[in-house]
């Protein structure tokens, strides 16, 4: 089962985004009960924070996506969201969350100032590394930029990191499997969520790419 709630700044830009998931397939519910084999959408135009607060409180799992300008609230979908997006990514993140049958390992960098992923396996916290945001001619760029990444790999201590939680993640992922868990999120986190952790992130994905018959995702949350 997988449950996607979408969050939007008003209600007609809600429905849209829900209609385009009901196109994908997945049936639309307006509360958190009933819940049962299927790809569900439940839609919110006003934050959503309690209704959040609660599918957290019942462990139920979901998908939180937000589509659309910041809705202001906080603890909103927004503030939380696990994908941000606009009108053109509804169709192609609406397939990709789909439920499967080959495990997905999403590789996340957040910042830390936008809050912490509520849905992660592994929380991994990147500022004990030096960051770039410091260093003038990187500060404009990102963790996806070739200056920035060898910036931050050529610290010893990221690539004995990036051993570690790679090691770590192989270990954990059939046990995950055993549980009926196929989507397993690993979050690397900084404080604006623009260099040390989309560089963490992304190595990681590339190396994860290499074990046979799992998806890896890379997502940059805050940029």
């Amino acid at each position: 089962m997988t449950l996607v709630i979408v969050g939007a700044p008003n209600r007609k830009h809600m429905e849209e985004a829900v209609a385009a998931f009901e196109a994908a397939g997945y049936r639309r519910i307006d509360q958190l009960n009933g819940l049962r084999d299927g790809d569900f959408v439940l839609g919110v135009d006003d934050g959503g924070a309690e209704l959040l607060r609660e599918a957290d409180r019942r462990a139920i799992k979901y998908v939180l996506v937000h589509d659309g300008d910041d809705d202001g609230h906080t603890g909103g979908t927004y503030e939380r969201a696990h994908h941000r997006i606009g009108a053109a990514q509804r169709d192609e993140l609406a397939q990709h969350l789909r439920s499967r049958e080959r495990p997905l390992i999403t590789c996340l960098a957040f910042a830390y100032k936008n809050g912490a992923p509520s849905e992660a396996a592994l929380l991994v916290d990147a500022r004990f590394l030096d960051n770039p945001y410091w260093i003038p001619e990187l500060r404009d760029l990102s963790g996806r930029d070739p200056a920035v990444a060898e910036f931050v790999m050529k610290q010893p201590a990221a690539g004995h990191l990036l051993e570690d939680v790679q090691r770590i993640v192989r270990d954990l992922l059939p046990l995950y499997q055993e549980k009926g868990r196929m989507h397993v999120v690993v979050a690397f986190g900084c404080t604006g969520g623009r260099h040390r952790s989309v560089v963490l992130a992304g190595e990681l994905a590339e190396r994860l790419r290499e074990i046979e018959g799992v998806d890896v995702d890379f997502v940059t949350r805050d940029i």
